[in-house]
């Protein structure tokens, strides 16, 4: 099936333009016919135009509650969607919306229609709807994803909030480094000059020099090294290490830790309520962890529990999880209660993770004030040792 971009009228000879998807030109026009619209021209898009807007967590949220409240009150799919394409105002949310209400005109599923707008929907979430067309729960399904993706959005709003001094900090430092390297060394060079300089000022007027001639050099190399370094994080190699030294580092690593063992154990209680199978679980949980070294060795683990090996103790060979993820699972698969414990784990596992980047928080601040406080030093030294040296001896200069 191709995608065409086409130009029509209405009845009322009012030019229109779109998108829809259809076998042939003539397919394409007897579809427009059936709306009241008749083509003009059209043209095949299919490997021109393709979606590439991401719908952001609050977005996949209202989406998902939305059709849920109106899937629960008797509204049919096809009229929901409908109702949510009218009720759209971002330009590039609606044309997803309205490209999915053109698939389910054609008799296409919702969880296709979700899965062919790119990169627009999350792989989670499209086979949870999936699950909920074949289950036929399909409320409960969208109601489930809502609150996910509310709570998702909620902790990293609360994580951005809390990084937002730090990074005030750093670009202060930055500027505050930028001006005095550039405005107030220059100035005292020429007063020192034909001095024997003490060699905290040798190197701090080095600095200086450098970064006046240069600069437009070190802005290139900066922004190559940036380059560099994105370009090697999509190494998948490379990312791998780079994920397993995350995970090594002290407080960092713990906080990385409990933050994919909490989505982790949200993920699974969402797919485990919906009727998907632990095996059937793992395997799409296993893409969205956000880390490769973990991501690696769920290939055991799944081959463990078709082994018969029960979930917890295949989920003790992850390295990088929470212990206690392990132990609770456990205590759910004896009890009988692994859903509920799943989701108290995903709650206390996330309460956990909004306390250590509070607490990495506290810890980052006072390292940037002494860093700050460092460099104001030594520019300091560099000032006032020649003054101090002139003084001492009122012939120098």
């Amino acid at each position: 099936m191709a995608t065409f971009k086409y130009t029509a009228k209405d009845m009322d000879a009012k030019k229109i333009t779109g998108k829809m998807e259809a076998n042939d030109r003539k397919e394409l026009a007897a579809f427009l016919r059936s709306d009241g619209k008749f083509l003009i021209e059209c043209k095949d898009v299919t490997n021109i135009e393709k979606n590439t807007y991401k719908l952001k967590l609050k977005e996949l949220s209202d989406f998902s509650r939305q059709l849920g409240t109106m899937i629960g009150s008797g509204v049919s799919l096809i009229r929901a969607i409908s109702i949510l394409v009218q009720r759209q105002k971002n330009p590039k949310i609606k044309a997803i919306y309205t490209d999915i209400y053109r698939k389910l005109q054609q008799g296409m599923t919702l969880s296709y229609a979700m899965e062919e707008q790119g990169k627009a929907f999350p792989e989670l979430m499209i086979n949870m709807y999936r699950t909920g067309e074949t289950s036929g729960q399909m409320e409960r399904v969208a109601m489930t994803m809502a609150l996910q993706y509310e709570k998702d959005n909620r902790i990293k709003g609360k994580v951005r909030n809390a990084m937002i001094y730090p990074i005030i900090l750093i670009c202060v430092t930055i500027f505050v480094v930028i001006g005095v390297f550039t405005f107030i060394i220059p100035s005292f060079s020429k007063v020192f000059n034909g001095m024997e300089l003490p060699m905290i000022t040798k190197i701090v007027n080095a600095i200086s020099e450098a970064m006046l001639a240069y600069w437009y050099w070190m802005l290139i190399g900066v922004l190559c090294m940036v380059a560099l370094i994105a370009g090697m994080l999509r190494v998948e190699k490379i990312r791998y290490k780079v994920d397993q030294m995350k995970l090594k580092f002290p407080k960092l690593g713990k906080l990385l830790g409990t933050i994919y063992t909490s989505r982790f154990a949200r993920n699974m209680c969402s797919l485990y309520t919906s009727g998907i199978s632990i095996i059937n679980g793992l395997m799409i949980v296993k893409d969205n962890i956000g880390n490769k070294y973990i991501e690696s060795q769920f290939d055991q683990v799944i081959r463990m529990v078709r082994n018969g090996t029960s979930l917890s103790q295949s989920i003790q060979k992850i390295d990088g999880f929470d212990a206690k993820l392990a132990s609770s699972i456990y205590i759910g698969e004896e009890s009988g209660k692994l859903e509920d414990m799943l989701s108290s784990l995903a709650d206390d596992f996330d309460y956990e993770a909004e306390m250590a980047t509070q607490k990495m928080v506290a810890m980052l601040e006072p390292i940037m004030i002494i860093f700050l406080a460092l460099i104001v030093l030594c520019v300091m030294l560099s000032v006032l040792l020649p003054i101090y040296q002139m003084y001492q001896n009122p012939t120098i200069g």
